[in-house]
């Protein structure tokens, strides 16, 4: 008998490929680097904060030429925690003197002192415009317009009890001005105080009721 012989697997010609085993685990666990937490800065000193506060004030008084301003700015900073920033204030501060000495030296008249007060006050600069009113008071405490133009300011300001009271004042140095008060614009908001009223029509008896 013939021996035979064994078919060949149609697979045999072919490699089978083995899967490459996978390695093995070392067990560790890697753990990321925890960032060290931000430092907190120290809340600043509300005293050097009310003083850079004053300063930056005073700066733009000045430059907006209000120098009666600007000097009770910078006044505050002089108390203030910081040597350097005091300094600095001193400097400008030196600068308000000058500039307000000048300018009051400046005023042949008392007239002309209150005109430039009523600049000030045409331009917004209430508290430099009451500055020179009370100054004009100090040299004459009989100026009826300087009483006049401090009422204006009251009324301005929303100061209604200081605005009868120093235009009453004004009236009674110079009836003149009861007149010039009633055709004035600038006292509208004291329009509804029915003692504004009286103080200025004092001859209109009181209606019923009152």
């Amino acid at each position: 008998m013939k021996k035979r012989v064994p078919e060949k697997s149609k697979t045999s010609g072919s490699k089978s490929k083995a899967a490459k085993p996978l390695a093995p685990s070392s067990g560790r666990l890697v753990q990321m680097q925890k960032s060290a937490p931000a430092k907190v800065p120290p809340p600043p000193d509300p005293k050097y904060t009310q003083a850079v506060q004053n300063y930056e004030s005073g700066l733009k008084a000045m430059q907006e030429h209000k120098f009666d301003r600007a000097k009770g700015f910078l006044e505050k900073v002089l108390t203030g925690p910081t040597r350097e920033l005091a300094d600095r204030a001193r400097m400008h501060l030196n600068t308000c003197n000058q500039q307000l000495s000048r300018t009051t030296a400046s005023f042949k008249t008392l007239g002309e002192h209150y005109d430039y007060a009523v600049s000030l006050v045409n331009a917004g600069g209430y508290d430099e415009a009451r500055s020179h009113m009370e100054k004009i008071l100090k040299q004459n405490p009989k100026a009826d317009f300087a009483f006049y133009g401090i009422a204006l300011l009251d009324c301005l300001t929303n100061r209604p009890e200081d605005c009868l009271r120093n235009l009453s004042e004004a009236i009674r140095l110079n009836v003149a001005n009861r007149f010039q008060a009633r055709n004035d614009p600038d006292f509208k908001n004291m329009a509804d105080d029915p003692r504004f009223t009286e103080l200025l029509y004092p001859e209109v008896p009181p209606e019923p009721g009152r």
